[in-house]
């Protein structure tokens, strides 16, 4: 007897007996994992490789390097992101003002405004993936749980037909409804988890890049300050 029960209670063989239902929720949640498990995949080479850029940019900005040759570098570089693209587009707004004959409080407000939507566009670009590991992590029990639910309703539904009642009756239905809750939980716990973590990440490289950015425009302003004194 207790090696028909161990039997029957085969994962592969409660999967495959499950109801429509049950095997329909239980493939929704997989690809929900698989999908997580690609988001966290690619948000981990997108901070990866954020990171060694921003700190490369910034190590050659402060060497003392030209601003003009970092900016006529950023412009031959069609791939420039992060913290390079961010100063291109900085500079470039502030040559324009400069060009343009504006006041020194004109060139750094309108390099502020676009320092910020630099900021802005890049961290959107940045934490791509993150609310659809948020929805992952917070759907993906209730999914589980309605399989469960499913499973063990139509389980009980079965055991109307029955006589007698044993283990080996109620066990198989209840545990295939089990299994749904499981993969449910399975495919949550990484997304919340990753979620957590890039979120925590993503605030760590905007404030860096956000402080780089006060530092520019600081730097910006007392070239432009010295710049106007030598000409008066």
């Amino acid at each position: 007897m207790a090696t028909q029960l161990e039997s029957s209670l085969h994962l592969s063989d409660l999967i495959l007996q499950a109801s429509p239902v049950v095997q329909l929720v239980m493939l929704i949640l997989v690809l929900a994992s698989l999908l997580s498990w690609y988001l966290i995949a690619k948000l981990h080479m997108g901070y990866k490789k954020a990171k060694q850029g921003d700190d490369h940019f910034q190590k050659i900005f402060w060497s003392g390097a030209e601003l003009n040759t970092l900016f006529n570098n950023a412009q031959l570089n069609s791939k420039r992101d992060g913290l390079e693209d961010i100063f291109y587009q900085g500079l470039g707004e502030f040559l324009k003002l400069k060009k343009c004959q504006a006041d020194t409080a004109q060139m750094v407000e309108g390099t502020e405004r676009i320092l910020r939507v630099g900021l802005s566009r890049d961290q959107s670009r940045l934490e791509n993936g993150l609310s659809a590991l948020a929805s992952i992590g917070s759907v993906a029990p209730y999914v589980g749980l309605f399989g469960t639910v499913w499973g063990i309703m139509n389980a009980f539904i079965g055991l109307a037909q029955v006589d007698q009642v044993t283990l080996a009756t109620v066990a198989p239905g209840i545990a295939e409804a089990l299994i749904a809750t499981a993969i449910g939980l399975f495919a949550a716990i990484p997304a919340v988890l990753a979620f957590n973590h890039y979120t925590s990440k993503g605030e760590e490289v905007y404030s860096d890049r956000a402080l780089f950015a006060e530092e520019m425009v600081a730097l910006l302003q007392r070239q432009s300050v010295g710049t106007t004194q030598g000409n008066d």
